[in-house]
């Protein structure tokens, strides 16, 4: 799985893996008991201090993502798919409200966001 980092943005580094973690096992992309990379690891491939991705799977682990073995690491553990989704659906939601809350701020009406979403959502 490819988790890209973007320097942009209002989301932590450490929200970012969190987010497209979430996403790989959401989609099964992360397959239940698959090892993670260690974090070491994985901040090396990423660029990033070990402590924030260590902070990322520990985020995991409390929400029941994936599993610390000692002395192995960490795998994805078995999840509800409904559950995971639903979360990511408060997520995407809570966000799409900060970014709604920007544009009415901008001046921009309705037509303008939904014009920006077609446009942007069709680029994809």
């Amino acid at each position: 799985m490819k988790i890209v980092i973007k320097s942009q943005g209002t989301m932590a580094i450490y929200e970012q893996i969190v987010n497209q973690l979430k996403n790989g096992i959401i989609s099964g992309e992360l397959k239940p008991g698959e090892a993670m990379p260690s974090i070491r690891r994985l901040a090396s491939d990423l660029e990033v201090s070990a402590i924030t991705t260590k902070r990322a799977y520990e985020e995991l682990e409390k929400e029941g993502l994936v599993r610390s073995v000692s002395g192995k690491g960490f795998y994805v553990c078995e999840a509800n798919q409904d559950y995971l989704r639903e979360k990511q659906l408060m997520m995407l939601e809570n966000r799409m409200r900060e970014i709604l809350e920007e544009c009415r701020q901008a001046g921009l009406t309705q037509e303008d966001v939904m014009e920006m979403v077609q446009v942007l959502y069709g680029r994809e």
